[in-house]
């Protein structure tokens, strides 16, 4: 694997680093402020509601920057699917939307709703609330120095990725699929296996377009500089178990895309191996975990 894949940008001139050097993972004022939001989602239940947020005017402002370069970006790199549930989604341009306001938008749309996190949130629950119609999304906004790109979910990653997605109906119904297998297991190993192939496909999937391939994946979608790497990455057919067998980079560009020719044949793809997948399905799969 190229070096290069293993690196993160770390300031806005594209340097590159490693993860721990982001200033979003350590500036102090910054973990400070990122801690509060965190605290906010102590002891939240799933289908309460998310706080209101005053955010700063640099927080805004970090917000219009990446809306700017990623309205742009998805005009080139994302597939039509995308770019049509975009439209029903009206991602405000000025500022950083409240998870109420996405959320009723959501609601009407595909019956999908945001239900409020602090950060990485265990797999049972993250997943499993897929099932009943909730996608855990964080409040904080990503560093300001470094507004393309994130070592971790924000808020601009949650409602640029998933919120999109969960405008429309065929993208909603393949999170619900994912939930309901991960409902059905119990292992910590059966329910990686799911959040592997949810990371290759929701997060980082890929389609074929006229020959080109397209972003559909969150993490791409609000990812400025991968949108533009697509091409230049190594891209396979998708395959449940050669995604699974395959490594990935949780803090940095990835080495390897999975691409479709479809959100159908996606769809199709994850319920022909979910449909019978079980707790021994996993361990005969990873049996050393």
């Amino acid at each position: 694997m190229s070096d290069v894949w293993r690196r993160t940008p770390i300031a806005a001139d594209g340097t590159l680093g490693t993860a721990a050097e982001h200033p979003g993972r350590c500036d102090p004022r910054y973990l400070a402020r990122r801690h509060a939001f965190a605290e906010l989602a102590r002891g939240h239940r799933v289908g309460d509601p998310s706080p209101v947020i005053a955010y700063t005017e640099s927080e805004h402002a970090t917000w219009r920057r990446v809306h700017r370069a990623l309205d742009d970006a998805h005009r080139a790199y994302a597939c039509r699917a995308v770019l049509d549930a975009r439209e029903e989604v009206r991602v405000p341009a000025d500022r950083i939307p409240q998870h109420a306001e996405v959320g009723a938008r959501l609601r009407r749309l595909t019956g999908f709703d945001l239900t409020l996190a602090g950060g990485v949130v265990e797999n049972k629950r993250f997943l499993g609330s897929m099932a009943g119609g909730y996608f855990h999304a964080v409040q904080f906004v990503r560093h300001p120095a470094v507004p393309l790109y994130s070592p971790e979910p924000d808020i601009i990653h949650d409602v640029f990725g998933h919120g999109i997605h969960l405008a429309a109906p065929e993208f909603a119904a393949i999170y619900q699929l994912i939930g309901q297998a991960a409902v059905r297991v119990e292992t910590r190993e059966a329910l990686q296996i799911i959040s592997d192939l949810y990371w290759f496909t929701l997060e980082y999937g890929v389609l074929e377009e006229g020959g080109t391939p397209k972003a559909y994946g969150a993490a791409l979608l609000s990812s400025y500089g991968e949108l533009g790497r697509i091409d230049r990455g190594r891209i396979r057919d998708l395959n449940a178990l050669d995604a699974l067998a395959t490594p990935y980079e949780i803090s940095g560009y990835q080495p390897v895309l999975f691409g479709a020719r479809s959100l159908t044949h996606v769809a199709d793809t994850l319920a022909d191996f979910l449909d019978a997948f079980d707790d021994d399905s996993a361990l005969r799969l990873r049996p050393h975990g």
